[in-house]
């Protein structure tokens, strides 16, 4: 009785230090979940921010690429229709452009504006904006740029004729020779894109997403009837806390980011709002309190239930476990001691691997990435890698069996590889000296398939030693399995004497290392992924990262719901070569033409180009670049597009190649710019400036590469 009553009052001690320990929990836990809900909508306003400036980006890129072309071509007005047909074919997200004189910048045409523009069938179509019903030099987009004499983001606007689609317009001033602003060049962008993007945020079940302009007009909210119809001030009219709603309106407006509590309609909420860059607008998340707090507290309440009930059975059960507590308290350390066990040891195991990648940032020879999966808390697989006077020790290894026997000999075999390769370059005399030391104590008869490799970061040259393992896949000019020696794997004969073999890597080849638990594993109708697919998920141009996590995909995908029965390792190895300031290799992203225009002028610079030339040469390369990116590769697909510059006393020599569809642009027909506009085919102005800028173009067709090659005399 004395023991029941003992019991009882720890269960109300108990009782007690809960629920004050759940009003503390509850506490900090607000506190941790207002901070989590800050840190997800601000990374989402963030990426977001990013995702619409790369737009806003390309459209300003495109006006920019197109004043100087749209300069020159002022004293023939008729091909100024040409200069915007050019920047919206080359230009997916512009949707029309005009380049309006300035009133009586010419005599014979007082007021002339083309405007090309995409019909609803994907044509474009020309028609004229100086009409007595549409006063452009009225208009916003013309006054502006014309006044500041700087680019200018039009205010969004809802564009009628073309179905209401919400549009904006980027606009920018053209200088004629003397520096006189004599036109105005656009690009009109639509914006659904923009519904889809910020509407499309979703941080929290009830949570929503606004936009709105520079004068508070919304421009994307769940309500599409408020869209361009209403502002936030009219809004807050209508609303009971108006002065909160008016205050983050204000904060919006003047572009300031942060956060700030609103109500409406009775209920509290959190607003985080951030501006977007030269444009005007902001946008915000609205959270409502009960999104970020209404989980907790039902938890909160559920866990109060269950800490009474839990009590109550205390009570009822106290006198039957007072015998059998000892004996369950000792079972109950032992088990949490093997399980902090294992966890330690998994920690202390993946401790001993590289697992920050990129893992030498400073270096730009190498692209490289790897992941281990053990199948159980602990497992024998083993990967390494380390530069040591300009060479790349790496290695990867499995262990025989599973579970804590081998992880033990997985840091055993990694330690000895570190210690003996710091004193060691020679693949084949690190591999036999492991193997002598793993081998004298081998009492369990454990062994280890392993492959060690050196890389000379300096020429490629790769030296390596296979201990029966999966030999690598190379990655040149086709992907295959390396030629390996047969040796035995570690451990197995004690003064057995590996052979080393060695190969040169190329600039941008890559050798991709494995384990069996990839080959091996299998799915339900116990089917094996095999080096075939190991192939042909290589394929395609990726970075290591992009490598790993494509294979990772595939593999998953392929097994489907059959359990992982052997540890997974993966190393991938990019090897790009020596940095060459004369090259440059871009991915067929049109968001990569930004890349551009530093190493041209670098190039220029370097041959003594002046700054017209430099400006030129930049954009004949420009347009020859975007005709790859743009048309070489099959939608979808990822590969390089590599462009080289060889400077001699007297030219610069620009070498661009693809593995795309082959294709002649020298072989185009001449454009006939004095042609009438109308009278012109669509396309063709691209290479045509090529042509005209640099002095020789050649084309030719070699080993599955188009290598397009132009000339630009030094004078």
């Amino acid at each position: 009785m004395k023991k029941y009553r003992t019991g009882l009052l720890l269960v109300i001690v108990a009782a007690v230090t809960l629920e004050v320990t759940a009003v503390i929990q509850m506490y900090f836990s607000q506190k941790g979940i207002k901070a989590e809900a800050s840190l997800r909508a601000e990374s989402e306003l963030e990426a977001t921010q990013c995702e619409i400036l790369d737009v806003i980006d390309q459209a300003e890129s495109a006006v920019k690429n197109n004043v100087w072309i749209a300069c020159w071509a002022l004293d023939n007005p008729d091909s100024l229709s040409a200069v915007c047909r050019r920047l919206i074919e080359n230009n997916p997200v512009v949707m029309g452009s005009t380049v309006a004189l300035v009133p009586g910048y010419l005599r014979s045409l007082p007021l002339y504006a083309p405007y090309v523009f995409r019909d609803p069938s994907g044509a474009l179509t020309i028609r004229s904006l100086a009409t007595e019903e549409y006063d452009y030099p009225a208009q916003e987009w013309f006054a502006k740029p014309l006044e500041s004499g700087e680019g200018y983001w039009s205010e969004p606007y809802l564009d009628e004729g073309g179905g209401d689609i919400l549009m904006t317009t980027y606009s920018a001033p053209v200088r004629d020779a003397s520096g006189k602003i004599a036109a105005i060049l656009t690009a009109d962008i639509s914006l659904d894109w923009l519904s889809d993007m910020v509407g499309g945020i979703k941080v929290y079940p009830h949570a929503f997403s606004l936009m709105v302009s520079r004068t508070g007009q919304i421009m994307v909210c769940p309500a599409e009837t408020l869209v361009m119809r209403r502002t936030v001030d009219e809004i807050a009219n209508r609303s009971g806390d108006s002065a909160s709603i008016r205050l983050v309106n204000q904060a919006m407006r003047s572009g300031t980011s942060g956060n700030l509590p609103v109500k409406y309609k009775g209920s509290k909420n959190y607003v985080y709002f951030a501006p977007v860059e030269r444009t005007g607008w902001s946008m915000s998340i609205v959270i409502p309190e009960s999104d970020i707090y209404g989980t907790l507290r039902r938890i909160g309440g559920l866990i109060w239930i269950l800490q009474i009930l839990g009590l109550a059975m205390i009570v009822l059960i106290i006198r039957s476990y007072d015998r059998s507590q000892t004996k369950y308290k000792a079972l109950s350390e032992k088990k949490e001691r093997m399980e902090n066990e294992l966890h330690i040891a998994s920690g202390i195991q993946m401790a001993m691997i590289p697992k920050i990648f990129p893992p030498f940032p400073d270096r730009n020879d190498l692209d490289m990435s790897a992941a281990i999966i053990p199948a159980k808390e602990v497992g024998g697989d083993l990967y390494d890698f380390y530069i040591r006077e300009g060479k790349l020790f790496f290695c990867i290894g499995d262990v025989s069996g599973k579970g804590i026997p081998a992880s033990l000999v997985m840091a055993v075999t990694r330690t000895t590889f570190r210690n003996i390769s710091a004193h060691q370059d020679d693949p084949a005399l690190i591999v036999t000296m492991m193997n002598a030391s793993l081998s004298e104590s081998n009492e369990n008869c454990m062994f280890v398939t392993f492959f060690c490799g050196v890389l000379d970061l300096e020429n490629g040259r790769l030296r390596y030693c296979n201990a029966g393992h999966n030999p690598p896949m190379i990655l040149l000019d086709t992907i295959h399995p390396i030629e390996v020696d047969a040796n035995i794997p570690l451990g197995v004969v004690a003064d057995f004497q590996f052979s080393g073999q060695e190969i040169t890597l190329r600039p941008d080849s890559a050798i991709f290392l494995y384990t069996d638990g990839l080959t091996e594993a299998e799915n339900l109708a116990h089917e094996q992924f095999g080096e075939t697919r190991i192939e042909s998920a290589l394929h395609g141009w990726r970075c290591a990262e992009e490598h790993l996590r494509n294979i990772s995909d595939r593999v998953i995908e392929f097994v489907g719901e059959a359990p992982q029965s052997d540890d997974l390792t993966m190393l991938f190895i990019h090897y790009l070569g020596k940095e060459n300031p004369h090259r440059i290799i871009l991915r067929n992203n049109i968001k990569q033409i930004s890349r551009l225009e530093g190493w041209v002028e670098g190039i220029a610079g370097e041959a003594g180009l002046d700054l017209p030339t430099t400006m030129n040469v930049n954009l004949a390369l420009e347009e020859a670049v975007t005709n790859v990116i743009l048309y070489a590769y099959p939608e979808g697909m990822h590969a390089p597009v590599i462009l080289t510059a060889d400077l001699s006393p007297t030219a610069v020599t620009f070498t661009l190649s693809d593995n795309g569809t082959p294709f002649d642009p020298t072989a185009a027909p001449e454009v006939d710019i004095d042609a009438p506009a109308t009278e012109r085919p669509i396309g063709g102005l691209g290479i045509h400036l090529v042509r005209k800028i640099m002095d020789t173009v050649a084309y030719r067709h070699r080993d599955g590469k188009n290598i397009l090659t132009m000339t630009k005399n030094i004078k």
